[in-house]
């Protein structure tokens, strides 16, 4: 049981002990009367002026903890019940291993809960452990072929492994804080633990998504990489087996972790008859500033006074019944090729931990909805998605992104050059027009965005910032749906998880709702013997 204090602010560079003392006196009591103090999460603040650091302290160890946060009456200052994780296991015995499909962020930490736990999991990978997976992308960055099973988008640890190392999530979820611990566990940072919003960084995140895969293998599971789903083999409506390009998986329990962009699987699985149906996504561009002008921005004089982290954003903005919005926010990171097939373009984002790149970059989105589809089947949205990117390969002539000026994106002329922003996309850009591969709705409702933006973040507008398209693989345009108890609604035993099931947004999430996963045959199940 433990008290939380929120709300505690103090100016930037006070040591976290003020911010303890601060709790104790709004709880008006005594150190000796705590067992134990820390500081829980910390937030920079640089609006109104000024800038401070807002901390949230655990209290623990109080006698009648909820009698006093209720005695207090203050808003700020809640009663809360320890969100230790303690799963429930199960006694019904396992013919066969569980399967997991898929090594991205919920599919390693559905594995790894099921091999902590006894359950020695069967993982299938369609692409590269990270080593081998990083010569794939250095090779098509430098020249060579695109290899469409291992890439930015598959192999171990999924899409997330080359990111920011984002941890920021907006569900509220107990799980979040296991998830936390386990990365650090395996060499994350321990600041994350604290920070309002966490990151890795793509460097550090590599080194942990290999331990977590040999804890894994340690623990008694197998992970298989260059191994392809195939098929879902199901018998009167339950999961008995399932295909994969190099044979046969008999099992009962699956959970399916592929990604927000494994459109052959889709494809695969809507024929199969899994239950699909189409979601909303978003598409759009990357833009790219001078991380120094956002530093600025968002710290004024205090850019060049305190050791401040670079500055990020997170803005938004709804007109005509459609959301503009910035996402997956990198400062000081490069712009990423993300294509995962052949005679296409896509953009992401990624940063160091150190995010001590020149450039800040984020995606420029703009919501979709199955509306906008041609016929609002459950793949049509990869439809959607496909003629953006093929369109962005046929304005280039190759694997090279369109780029432009904000200043020439206004008034929808070719840019020929950049001015001081200089892009990161490392296959290099074309100059032109990023309207040429973006549908007008897009396109306008960009425009609405930037200005919007422009007057929340001062040379956000800026004319010599850029734009690089294009950004399509933001959510899946999927969702494979599932009941209340987790289970496919046409294949019991078989658990959607993740962002490429539809129910997930982002790293942390992801590896919440594969833990939930995870948590899901573990409470029906019991180990497996020997």
């Amino acid at each position: 049981m433990s008290i939380y204090v929120s709300g505690i602010r103090l100016p930037f560079g006070e040591p976290q002990y003020a911010a303890i003392d601060e709790a104790y006196k709004r709880c008006k009591i005594s150190h000796t009367k705590v067992k134990e103090a820390f500081v829980y999460r910390v937030s920079i603040d640089a609006r109104r002026g000024r800038i401070t650091q807002v901390y949230t302290v655990v209290l623990e160890g109080i006698e009648n903890e909820q009698r006093l946060a209720e005695q207090l009456n203050d808003p700020q200052i809640r009663f809360r019940k320890a969100d230790e994780f303690k799963p429930v296991i199960g006694k019904e015995k396992l013919k066969n291993r569980p399967v997991v499909i898929g090594f991205g962020p919920a599919g390693l930490f559905a594995a790894y809960i099921l091999a902590k736990y006894g359950y020695a999991p069967i993982v299938i990978e369609r692409g590269d452990k990270i080593d081998e997976r990083d010569k794939r992308v250095d090779d098509f960055y430098n020249g060579g072929s695109l290899d469409v099973n291992s890439n930015i988008q598959f192999g171990e640890g999924g899409a997330g492994t080359y990111s920011d190392g984002k941890l920021t999530t907006r569900i509220n979820d107990s799980r979040c804080d296991e998830v936390l611990k386990i990365l650090v566990r395996f060499g994350a940072p321990k600041e994350i633990c604290t920070q309002a919003k966490p990151h890795i960084g793509t460097d550090v995140l590599k080194n942990v998504v290999r331990a977590m895969r040999e804890e894994i293998i340690r623990l008694g599971g197998d992970v298989k990489f260059r191994t392809s789903l195939t098929g879902i083999n199901t018998q009167n409506g339950s999961l008995v087996s399932i295909q994969t390009e190099k044979g046969e998986i008999v099992c009962q329990q699956a959970v399916l972790a592929i990604g927000h962009s494994a459109r052959d699987t889709f494809k695969m699985l809507n024929k199969d008859g899994i239950y699909l149906e189409p979601k909303p996504f978003s598409v759009g561009v990357r833009i790219e500033h001078l991380q120094n002008k956002i530093n600025h921005a968002l710290y004024g004089n205090a850019a060049d006074k305190l050791k401040l982290p670079p500055a990020e954003y997170n803005l938004s903005h709804r007109e005509n019944n459609r959301a503009c919005y910035s996402f997956c926010m990198c400062p000081g990171g490069h712009v990423v090729a993300a294509q995962s097939e052949q005679n296409t373009v896509v953009t992401n984002g990624m940063s160091y931990h150190a995010r001590n790149g020149i450039n800040a970059n984020s995606a420029l989105a703009v919501s979709v909805d199955p509306s906008d589809f041609a016929d609002g089947t459950p793949l049509s949205g990869i439809d959607f998605q496909r003629k953006i990117e093929r369109a962005a390969f046929l304005t280039t002539g190759g694997y090279k992104a369109p780029c432009q000026k904000v200043a020439d994106f206004f008034e929808n002329r070719r840019s020929k050059s950049c001015g001081e922003v200089k892009p990161t996309y490392p296959i290099g850009v074309e100059y032109g027009r990023v309207a040429d591969c973006l549908p007008d709705f897009v396109t306008e409702q960009l425009k609405i965005g930037i200005r919007i933006f422009g007057r929340k973040i001062r040379g956000f507008d800026d004319k010599d910032a850029l734009l690089t398209a294009p950004e399509t693989r933001t959510s899946s345009p999927v969702r494979i749906v599932r009941g209340e108890d987790l289970y496919s609604l046409t294949a019991h035993g078989l658990i959607p998880t993740g962002e490429g099931a539809g129910y997930a947004g982002g790293i942390m999430s992801a590896a919440v709702d594969g833990v939930r996963a995870a948590s899901r045959i573990l409470e029906q199940y019991a180990p497996i013997e020997g």
